[in-house]
């Protein structure tokens, strides 16, 4: 009661030694403890080992969403119990890093994407029949198809794929009608199309993104197309190259094509293309299923 007294007489300014709050001449201890946590936490990624996973995607599950298709992955690697690194924060989110997505509907052979692993247990890890594990943890349609430890200072799978091949299958249209609408299409100087971008109808020349067309082989009541189209600046969709040909060879509700992502590629300096698995520096050989 004294002291509080005297600090009464003495006013405010003396309650408070002549400074205002937050003057003080050196940092609070817990911003620097801080500090040193966000340097562990950099310290800790730097030795991160990061897995890239090949998977494929084939019948009914095609349906599902690129959205769902991530929450698939998630719970087959945790039933794995692979030691998956975990974002910071109050809500931790495994460290996965998908490539380019595909369209609901769509089929692959080649699907892809990083997993970071916790460092103090993914160092040591045996990657010996992991294809076959993960397989196992995944819904009917879809299947690891490889593994490989890749370079974290690697550009990530949306950054790096230059182009994808596609195999589209096409009904009722004959062979000659595909062929000379895609002779057109490949004579032409620009294949204009309407995207919407931000709530506003843009056109934008697709040609060229268009690396190759050509017809396949006939199937029944219908003709298979083998097309590679780019990716950069903004990936041009099957649908989207269809439309643009003179015919358009498939429309919307009336024979919608069946398509099927055959590859996806990494053009590196030299010119060559190269697929993810094979492209990754620091990488051991793929492990087939065992």
């Amino acid at each position: 009661m004294h002291r509080l007294r005297d600090r009464t007489r003495g006013g405010i300014s003396h309650a408070a030694c002549g400074r205002k709050p937050g003057n003080r001449r050196r940092p609070v201890r817990w911003r620097s403890g801080s500090r040193h946590a966000a340097d562990q936490q950099a310290d800790r990624s730097r030795w991160l080992v990061r897995l890239r996973i090949a998977f494929s995607k084939h019948g009914k599950i095609r349906f599902t969403s690129h959205r769902d298709v991530a929450r698939i992955w998630e719970r087959a690697l945790r039933r794995t119990n692979l030691p998956v690194a975990y974002s910071e924060g109050f809500t931790p989110r495994p460290k996965l890093s998908f490539g380019l997505a595909l369209s609901t509907g769509h089929e692959s052979e080649g699907e892809y994407l990083d997993v970071d692993l916790d460092p103090e247990q993914g160092a040591d890890l045996d990657l010996a029949g992991l294809t076959t594990h993960l397989s196992a943890q995944l819904p009917v349609g879809m299947t690891a198809t490889g593994v490989v430890v890749v370079d974290r200072r690697m550009p990530s799978l949306q950054q790096a794929v230059t182009s994808c091949t596609w195999q589209i299958d096409v009904r009722d249209v004959d062979e000659s009608t595909a062929q000379a609408a895609i002779d057109a299409a490949l004579a032409a100087d620009e294949l204009m199309i309407t995207r919407e971008r931000k709530g506003k109808e843009v056109t934008d020349d697709i040609r060229p993104l268009v690396f190759g067309l050509a017809v396949d082989q006939p199937i029944e009541n219908g003709v298979r197309l083998i097309a590679e189209l780019g990716t950069q600046p903004r990936a041009v969709r099957v649908t989207e190259l269809l439309s643009a040909l003179d015919p358009p060879l498939a429309e919307p509700l009336r024979n919608e094509p069946r398509v099927l992502r055959v590859h996806q590629w990494i053009t590196t300096d030299d010119g060559e293309r190269h697929d993810p698995m094979s492209v990754a520096a620091a990488a051991s050989a793929p492990v087939g299923v065992a």
